[in-house]
C-alpha cells in the first residue's frame, strides 16, 4: 500500500465533498491520506441525520475495508441491527453490507485497501 508519509495535523485543512457516485444526499467523505493508482485510502465518512443509502443498494467490493464508529449511529437495512460509536467492522473483499440509514446522524473512520 503506497499512501504519502504523514506527521499529524489538523484534519480539518482536508475538505469535505459528497462522496462520488451522487445516488444518496447526505453522504461525505473527507479523504485524509490516499493513493489514487490503487484506491487504498483512508477517509473520515459522515452521514447527515437521515441519510439513507438504499440507492446504492448492497455493496460489495475487491478490497479490506475497516470501519470505526467515532460517533452517532448507522443501521444495516439489509441486517435489521443499528451499529454504534466505539463499533469495528473488518470486511474482506466480497462481503455484502448495507444498505444503511442514519436517523441521527454517523461519522466513521476508514481505511480501504487492497490484498497486496
Amino acid at each position: 500500500m503506497v499512501k504519502e508519509e504523514l506527521e499529524f495535523f489538523d484534519v480539518t485543512v482536508k475538505p469535505w465533498r459528497d462522496v462520488p457516485g451522487g445516488k444518496c444526499a447526505g453522504l461525505h467523505e473527507r479523504i485524509l491520506s490516499g493513493d489514487p493508482n490503487s484506491g487504498n485510502y483512508s477517509r473520515i465518512l459522515r452521514f447527515d441525520p437521515g441519510c439513507d443509502t438504499t440507492p446504492n443498494g448492497v455493496l460489495t467490493h475487491d478490497f479490506w475495508e475497516e470501519v470505526y464508529i467515532v460517533e452517532g449511529s448507522i443501521i444495516d437495512l439489509r441486517l435489521n441491527r443499528e451499529f454504534k460509536t466505539g463499533q469495528y467492522a473488518c470486511r474482506p473483499p466480497g462481503m455484502p453490507h448495507g444498505p444503511w440509514k442514519s436517523p441521527r446522524g454517523c461519522t466513521t473512520f476508514e481505511v480501504r485497501y487492497t490484498k497486496e
